[in-house]
């Protein structure tokens, strides 16, 4: 698998990423396994994670199963922290809470430090400097390597990153993870120029779409999928309408064109998108997840990406970063 440079840093990850959103909670300790090993010999790196995956039990079961499979050294762990399941607030980005949200984080991880350290969220209950200190001295103190935010909009991704690149001594931040696929393209707007001009990468989430590029729900929401779920009907319910419709239908047109599937053209897309870094791959179990690495072989016709963008093309309206077009 090839390898890809961070944002402006030093630090490669493979260019596609392995996801624990369902580890510890739908993905048992076997299944999971067999996903980091076949993550490893595919030559993937990027291993995300975050402390409030199944209450800290992702980021557990990953420090389980790496002392016996993979080296630690040949793996780029990261993880994020501030997000909190507290009735008055959903997010505490506090110093105090997020450097003993890291401490866990390593206990459970069963390493002395993480490569990469997101704050996954903003929170307006916190002042930035605040939250960007603990990034500092998170990397000061050897517990983290690089840093990162999560789900900030523009403004706050660009008021986060000239912070860190104005004052001596502070961490440039290394990436931003935001959730970008054929069916999600805001990041565009605002986010992703940003990133661009201010040197931090993409780390795409959910760029399957929530699963609905894989073309599974064209004919209706298949027994045992995420749609179908108690637990997840609703995240995946947003990407059943009639425009994400015609989004599918168009990418299984340029899968058929292809001979490939409609999974691997929407990765691919997103995979080769301007300033993204690595595409972050969520999978049920170690086959589904060796079907969607074997997109590393498959480059798309600019054509075929050309068509794609047209038909998902997000609405730009004013004051978007193109808006002298309009």
């Amino acid at each position: 698998m090839e390898h890809r440079h961070l944002g402006r840093t030093g630090l490669r990850v493979s260019r596609l990423g392995l996801g624990t959103l369902t580890w510890g909670r739908d993905t048992g300790e076997r299944d999971a396994a067999d996903q980091l090993k076949a993550f490893w010999d595919a030559g993937g790196t990027l291993v995300d994670t975050a402390d409030v995956y199944a209450d800290g039990g992702a980021e557990y079961l990953l420090g389980r199963i790496v002392e016996d499979l993979v080296p630690r050294a040949d793996l780029v762990i990261a993880t994020k922290a501030g997000s909190v399941p507290d009735p008055d607030r959903r997010f505490d980005t506090s110093r105090g809470h997020l450097l003993s949200a890291l401490d866990a984080s390593l206990q459970r991880l069963g390493t002395d430090y993480v490569d990469l350290w997101q704050v996954h969220a903003f929170d307006p209950g916190t002042p930035l400097e605040e939250t960007l200190q603990a990034l500092d001295i998170a990397v000061s103190s050897g517990r983290a390597r690089y840093v990162g935010v999560s789900n900030f909009c523009g403004w706050q991704l660009a008021k986060a990153a000239a912070w860190q690149l104005a004052g001596a001594g502070r961490t440039p931040l290394a990436s931003t993870q935001m959730e970008y696929s054929l069916l999600q393209r805001g990041v565009e707007r605002e986010v992703l120029p940003a990133a661009l001009d201010l040197g931090v990468g993409l780390l795409p989430s959910s760029p399957l779409g929530r699963g609905v590029l894989t073309g599974k729900y064209r004919n209706g929401t298949p027994p045992g999928s995420r749609g179908g779920s108690e637990d997840m009907a609703a995240f995946v319910a947003p990407y059943l309408d009639e425009t994400a419709s015609l989004i599918v239908d168009a990418l299984a047109i340029a899968a058929d064109g292809l001979a490939v599937s409609p999974l691997h053209v929407a990765l691919a897309w997103v995979r080769d998108r301007p300033g993204v870094c690595a595409p972050i791959l969520g999978a049920r179990n170690a086959a589904q997840l060796t079907a969607a690495l074997s997109v590393e072989a498959l480059t798309l016709p600019e054509e075929i990406c050309l068509a794609l963008d047209d038909v998902s093309a997000p609405l730009h309206r004013y004051p978007d970063h193109d808006w002298t077009t309009l």
